[in-house]
């Protein structure tokens, strides 16, 4: 039986070699997504504006909700809210997928030299391409109505790329497991919906009692969602303290993740 290196090294190695057939596929699915709609790709764009609109009057006029008590605005909850949820919906599209990678691609499974290793890299770009066209709609809203965008929104990548680290290492475990436990979908179906309400997405962490504010940091959404918030509408400065933690952890869980995934990928033929 083959044996696959578990080694930090042999994942970015694998990365970087296969990285053109990762941009092949992962082209192939952003495009097959809208294939055949008449409107095409444009939906990419149409999708986020609509959610963006919705939540705004659902939360902003019906509910009457706001950020802070000191805030006037009707608009501002409903920006606020889409700018946590760029973050989540990167997360959640990756790790609800993750589950049934391998059983959706059974042909590759029996393809001796594919780098099945390579599925979740696919699943992200994806992600990102969508989390990249919502984001493009959140700036034209905000500039719309807020003016300008502070210039801190650079410091978004420091607060995504250790959440893409998080996510590569999870969807490995997640897309290993899913071979031989048929039952994790859906766990994961049950699991993302509720850490959504779990994540500081319509609330802010000070909003929550102080034994509770320790405890939500453990959520692996928690500091990236804060971190994108603070970056994109407040114009914080970088939490060095935060998230120099949350980037050790999620490269940690990444590398256990792709070692996982090696040692289990072994069994994958005789399961399926």
């Amino acid at each position: 039986m083959q044996d696959f290196s578990a080694s930090p090294r042999e994942m970015v190695a694998s990365f970087w070699r296969n990285r053109s057939l990762i941009y092949a596929l992962s082209k192939r699915e952003v495009v097959g997504r809208y294939r055949g709609s008449y409107f095409g790709i444009l939906w990419s764009f149409i999708t986020p504006l609509f959610m963006l609109v919705i939540y705004t009057f659902v939360f902003s006029i019906i509910f009457k909700a706001r950020w802070s008590e000191q805030s006037d605005s009707k608009i501002e909850f409903g920006i606020i809210l889409f700018a946590g949820l760029l973050v989540f919906n990167l997360f959640s599209e990756c790790i609800t997928k993750a589950p049934n990678l391998i059983l959706s691609n059974v042909n590759y499974v029996r393809k001796v030299v594919f780098p099945l290793e390579i599925l979740p890299w696919v699943t992200l770009y994806s992600a990102i391409f969508n989390m990249a066209i919502s984001l493009f709609v959140w700036l034209i809203a905000y500039v719309i109505f807020f003016g300008i965008p502070q210039a801190t929104i650079f410091y978004l990548p420091i607060a995504v790329i250790p959440l893409v680290f998080m996510i590569m290492g999870i969807s490995w475990i997640l897309v290993a497991l899913g071979v031989y436990l048929r039952d994790i979908g859906q766990i994961i179906g049950i699991f993302v919906p509720a850490l959504m309400f779990l994540s500081p997405i319509f609330y802010r962490i000070s909003s929550l009692p102080e034994g509770l504010q320790s405890i939500i940091l453990i959520n692996p959404l928690t500091i990236p969602v804060e971190e994108a918030r603070n970056f994109l509408f407040w114009g914080a400065e970088i939490d060095y303290n935060y998230l120099s933690i949350y980037w050790v952890v999620s490269l940690l869980i990444c590398c256990i993740g792709f070692a996982c995934f090696q040692k289990m990928r072994k069994g994958f033929a005789d399961v399926i």
